[in-house]
């Protein structure tokens, strides 16, 4: 990958190769147990991937989105849970940095290593005198047995209709029901969380109308993806290493590195992965040279996610062409290549990436018939 950056980035991105191989060491156990293990935790920790979203005053890293894709991307290599984690943190503490008040705000940065699990569920919350109790179940938070804080929408009885809310609540308040079981990113831990009662001062609930205003959708899903690419890219490193030493199936070769087809195979494969990368870039600039305060214009939004699906099914097709040029080998439960294939299977099915709404936005916007419907802009 290359790199235009200031020595720092630099810096921090080998930081995020180096976490990778110690994470590539602990993915089938962060598989198995459905949650990172302490070693790759600590080794997440060390490369800074969960304060990238900090700000420098408060200790942290405050990278721009391109670094961020390009560091999540990395560390997707060796674990692409472990990275999805670190994007989802990332975006937690973004929204509470906009939207909490100052106690709320030194609990969340006391520790600027922390993770912050989130879920968009909503559960029930009643308004008592200086806070609210909230209950209710809150699925797919990942990295819940890792946080030490949760952020999680909630309803609050209205006259004509449910009001919604946010707070940002101690997860040692919550019962984690360890239901996260999928065919992959099964190491985000992505549980359900649980709760009766539990109080929420005042101080911690979420200014949703300020957050709203400062959120920007497009580098949610850009965010989230660099995972997948790295994946996609692990899938790449993983069938490299084996070409060589591969025997082909045709007796005219004696290794899959000496045929010219299976070279060309992964060559396609390759670019592939690379033309989503270049994108996956692009959209990232496209945000950071977005001057503060203002907004891409709403088809510039609709093209950019364009683009990103695009790069989302271009992974997608090497992903193919990979375990095609592999074999089935590739598919043994000891091959970390269908990790990353599940991997990148679950993950990209995620709403953010949901292909018909982008290209229904997209055609309304071109045609200029309507407003985008989808409101995921």
């Amino acid at each position: 990958m290359e790199i235009e950056k200031s020595g720092a980035c630099v810096s921090l991105l080998d930081d995020a190769r180096s976490a990778a191989k110690e994470l590539a060491v602990e993915a089938a156990a962060t598989e198995r147990d459905r949650r990172v293990t302490e070693a790759s935790a600590a080794a997440a920790r060390r490369a800074g991937a969960f304060a990238l979203g900090v700000r420098r005053s408060d200790g942290g890293l405050e990278v721009d989105l391109t670094t961020r894709v390009q560091f999540l991307g990395e560390l997707g290599r060796g674990c692409p849970s472990t990275a999805w984690i670190a994007a989802t943190t990332y975006e937690a503490k973004r929204l509470l940095q906009i939207g909490v008040s100052d106690k709320a705000y030194a609990d969340a940065f006391g520790d600027v290593d922390s993770v912050v699990c989130s879920s968009a569920r909503p559960g029930r919350a009643v308004r008592e005198p200086g806070g609210l109790r909230i209950s209710g179940r809150w699925p797919y938070a990942s990295g819940c047995e890792l946080a030490e804080w949760a952020m999680l929408s909630v309803q609050l009885p209205g006259d004509a209709a449910p009001q919604p809310a946010a707070v940002f609540a101690r997860t040692r308040d919550l019962v984690v029901d360890r239901d996260w079981h999928m065919a992959g990113l099964s190491g985000t831990g992505s549980h359900t969380l649980v709760g009766h009662d539990v109080w929420i001062p005042d101080s911690h609930e979420l200014d949703l109308p300020r957050i709203a205003a400062a959120l920007s959708n497009i580098a949610i899903a850009v965010g989230l993806f660099a995972p997948l690419w790295g994946a996609a890219r692990g899938a790449l490193d993983v069938v490299a290493a084996v070409l060589a030493a591969r025997s082909s199936p045709n007796p005219a070769h004696a290794t899959l590195a000496d045929s010219p087809g299976a070279r060309r195979n992964f060559a396609v494969a390759a670019h592939k992965i690379d033309t989503a990368e270049r994108r996956m870039l692009g959209i990232a600039a496209a945000v950071d040279a977005t001057p503060p305060g203002e907004a891409l214009a709403a088809e510039e939004r609709a093209r950019l996610r364009m683009d990103l699906i695009t790069a989302v099914r271009e992974c997608r097709s090497a992903f193919e062409d990979l375990l095609d040029l592999h074999g089935s080998s590739g598919l043994d439960n000891a091959n970390p290549l269908q990790r990353y294939w599940r991997d990148f299977a679950v993950g990209s099915r995620h709403v953010q990436f949901t292909s018909h709404v982008v290209e229904e936005d997209y055609g309304v916007l071109l045609l200029g018939v309507a407003d985008a419907p989808s409101g995921m802009l």
